[in-house]
């Protein structure tokens, strides 16, 4: 059950985290990664790391293109 309700939160915070990069990022490849890089951040303004950062910058950079 808490891995269920962990990937649930993980999801939405992607959602979430690169709908707000795409509004403030500029449009170049790697300011792009930088932006998404800087906007990985939990609901409790902690930075991500590991794999939750990986695969979230992973996911603004599709989400960016």
């Amino acid at each position: 059950m808490a891995r269920i309700i962990a990937t649930a939160l993980l999801v939405s915070l992607f959602a979430i985290g690169s709908a707000m990069a795409q509004g403030t990022c500029a449009t170049g490849t790697s300011s792009i990664k930088k932006c998404c890089e800087d906007s990985a951040v939990s609901k409790d303004g902690k930075p991500l790391s590991g794999a939750a950062k990986t695969s979230y910058v992973k996911k603004c950079q599709a989400d960016a293109s």
